[in-house]
């Protein structure tokens, strides 16, 4: 009796939409788009805002390559979250928010808040030299090309994700000369 091992399944064939792109397709096409990476934060409101002694809200943080600028008057920014994520669910109930600019030596942090499945960002915080925003009180992390503190405007649904337009209530570009930090087929990059 011949031995013969099973026949590897073969990958099924990738979905595509109705215009005939695929995920895949789609996915590689926009990788080739160098963008800039941020950090998007906020602060989680008050478990009981009626109580003064009640804990404050969770600092969460966020890794985003879709943010751009959208209007000088007024001055207007636009991020997009992916539907049902931590923060689009929490940016849905709180309106102030920050962002940092990450330069080329914070790679770190990017990967860090990148990840998927984590229960708690305290720790993530914890050894980031940071401070807390005087008009949003989200937290900004101190040695990037620049900070912003919004507050929501607008919230468009669009596929899968959710696009938040922010109003810029202050904005920071401290001094120095790191590069950005950018995001291209897939990897974190540097410009050079």
């Amino acid at each position: 009796m011949l031995n013969i091992p099973p026949a590897s399944p073969s990958p099924a064939p990738a979905a595509r939409h109705a215009e005939g792109v695929s995920n895949d397709e789609f996915r590689a096409a926009m990788s080739r788009l160098a963008a800039g990476v941020v950090l998007v934060t906020a602060q989680e409101p008050p478990l009981d805002p009626d109580d003064p002694m009640a804990p404050g809200g969770e600092d969460v943080g966020m890794t985003a390559t879709a943010f751009v600028s959208v209007s000088l008057d007024p001055p207007l920014v636009l991020v997009s979250l992916r539907e049902g994520s931590r923060m689009d669910d929490l940016l849905a109930e709180q309106p102030l928010w920050a962002v940092s600019v990450l330069p080329d030596t914070q790679r770190h942090i990017a990967g860090r808040f990148a990840m998927k499945g984590r229960v708690s960002d305290r720790l993530l915080f914890a050894d980031l030299p940071h401070e807390r925003g005087e008009v949003s009180g989200a937290l900004l992390i101190t040695g990037t090309l620049a900070n912003l503190e919004c507050r929501t405007e607008q919230r468009v649904t669009a596929g899968d994700h959710t696009l938040v337009i922010g109003r810029v209530l202050a904005a920071r570009t401290p001094t120095g000369d790191d590069g950005p930090l950018l995001h291209f087929r897939g990897k974190y990059r540097q410009l050079g």
